[in-house]
C-alpha cells in the first residue's frame, strides 16, 4: 500500500503527518508520499521528510499512485476530481454535516474514513482527533479570554489593594471544558462549570472547579459520552442556573455540542446583555450556531461591552503541535489496518475500522451517518 499525504489550503495550516510519524509509518514497509510543501505551515521542511523516508513529489502524482490518501480536512474539488474509484481517503470530513459531500464521495467510489466519528470506546482512545484537537481548544480558549479580558486571572495583594481573581464560568466539561478548567486554574481564576452530565462532576472537582449542579437532567450512556437532548423542563431550570451564575463571571468559556445536532443555546441575548461590560465570552461551537445566540462564527464582536468570540479553529492556530496529535491518532488507526507482518489488512469484523468508514463501493455504509442523512 503507498500512501499519500497532501497539502492542506489556507487558512488551514496543519499537516496530517509530521515526519517523526512518517518515520514510524516507514519502518512498518509502507511507501509515503508526500506533497511538495506539504509540511511547510507546519514547520516541518521537505528535507525532513525526506530524511524520514518519505518521497516529495506533485499533487498530481499524490493522487495518482496512493492507495490511501491522508489529508486533515476533505478534499478540495480539484483533488475530488482527481479521486480514483477503489482509493481510500481518510481525513476529518465531518460527515454528519456534510452530507453533500458524503454523496460526492459515495458516487466516486472511494473507500473513505472519517476520523472525527471513531467510535467512542476506551479501545479508540488513541485515535480520537476530537479530543487531541479540543485540548487544544480548551487550552487557547482561557489564553484568548486572559488577552481580551480588562482584569488580571490571579488575586494580587499589592501596595494599591487586593486584586480580586477573574470568575469563569465553563459550559460543557468534555475534553476542551477540562483543559479550560485546568488552564484557567493555573492561571489564578476562580471556576465554576456547567454540564449536563452529572458523571463529569468528580473531574470538575478534582481540578479545582465547582460544579454547577442543576436536577432532572438525562444522562445517556449510550451516548458515548457525549451530551444530549434534554426535556423542556430541564431546558427552563438549566436556562435560568445558567444565567444566574453568567452575569456573575469576567469569562463564560462555550463547548456544549452535540454530534449531528445544531449547538445547544446556553446564552440568551438578555444574558449577555446581563453581563458586566469588559466580560468575554469564547465560544468554541461557532461553527455548529454557537452556545451564545450572538455568536457569528470566525468573527469577534462586542455587545453591550462585552466581547463575544466565535471561533471554533483554535488548533489551526497551533499546527505543531496540532499535527503532531494529528498523526499519531492517525498512525494508530492505521496500525489497525495492518498485520503483525507489516501487511496491508482491512478488516471490516474491526468495530473501529468499519464505524469509522463512511463510504463504500459507492455507498453509505456509517450507521450514524445514515440516520442523518435519512432524518
Amino acid at each position: 500500500m503507498i500512501i499519500g499525504i497532501l497539502k492542506v489550503e489556507l487558512p488551514e495550516r496543519r499537516v496530517a503527518m509530521l515526519p517523526e510519524t512518517i518515520a514510524a509509518l516507514c519502518k512498518m514497509n509502507v511507501e509515503v508520499l508526500v506533497e511538495d510543501g506539504a509540511g511547510l505551515t507546519a514547520f516541518a521542511s521537505n528535507v525532513a521528510y525526506e530524511v524520514a523516508g518519505a518521497l516529495l513529489v506533485s499533487k498530481k502524482e499524490v493522487m495518482e499512485k496512493a492507495g490511501m490518501i491522508i489529508k486533515i480536512n476533505p478534499p478540495s474539488q480539484e483533488e475530488m476530481d482527481q479521486l480514483k474509484e477503489g482509493q481510500l481517503f481518510l481525513a476529518a470530513f465531518y460527515p454528519l454535516f456534510n452530507k453533500d459531500l458524503v454523496h460526492a464521495l459515495a458516487s466516486k467510489k472511494v473507500t473513505s474514513f472519517s476520523m472525527d466519528i471513531v467510535p467512542r470506546t476506551t479501545r479508540a482512545q488513541a485515535m480520537d482527533i476530537l479530543s487531541s484537537m479540543a485540548t487544544i481548544s480548551g487550552y487557547k480558549s482561557v489564553l484568548t479570554a486572559a488577552l481580551l479580558l480588562p482584569k488580571f486571572f490571579p488575586m494580587f495583594m499589592t501596595a494599591a489593594g487586593t486584586i480580586k481573581p477573574a470568575k469563569l464560568l465553563i459550559l460543557g466539561a468534555g475534553v476542551a471544558g477540562l483543559q479550560a478548567v485546568a488552564t484557567a486554574r493555573k492561571l489564578g481564576a476562580v471556576v465554576e462549570v456547567f454540564d449536563v452530565r452529572a458523571a463529569v462532576k468528580e473531574e470538575v472537582m478534582g481540578l479545582g472547579a465547582k460544579f454547577v449542579e442543576v436536577e432532572g437532567a438525562i444522562d445517556d450512556k449510550a451516548a458515548g459520552g457525549y451530551a444530549v437532548e434534554q426535556t423542556e423542563d430541564f431546558k427552563k431550570k438549566q436556562a435560568q442556573a445558567i444565567h444566574d451564575h453568567a452575569v456573575k463571571s469576567d469569562v463564560v468559556i462555550c463547548t456544549a455540542q452535540i454530534p449531528g445536532r445544531k449547538a445547544p443555546l446556553l446564552l440568551t441575548k438578555d444574558t449577555v446583555e446581563g453581563m458586566m461590560p469588559g466580560s468575554v465570552i469564547i465560544d468554541l461551537a461557532a461553527s455548529t450556531g454557537g452556545n451564545c445566540a450572538l455568536t457569528k462564527d470566525n468573527e469577534v464582536v462586542e455587545h453591550n461591552g462585552v466581547t463575544i468570540v466565535g471561533e471554533s479553529s483554535f488548533p489551526v492556530s497551533m499546527p505543531s503541535d496540532a499535527s503532531k496529535m494529528f498523526g499519531k491518532n492517525i498512525f494508530n488507526f492505521l496500525k489497525l489496518m495492518y498485520n503483525s507482518k507489516d501487511e496491508f489488512n482491512l478488516n471490516w469484523d474491526d468495530d473501529l475500522i468499519l464505524g469509522t468508514c463512511v463510504t463504500r463501493d459507492g455507498e453509505v455504509v456509517n450507521e450514524r451517518v445514515k440516520a442523518i442523512m435519512n432524518a
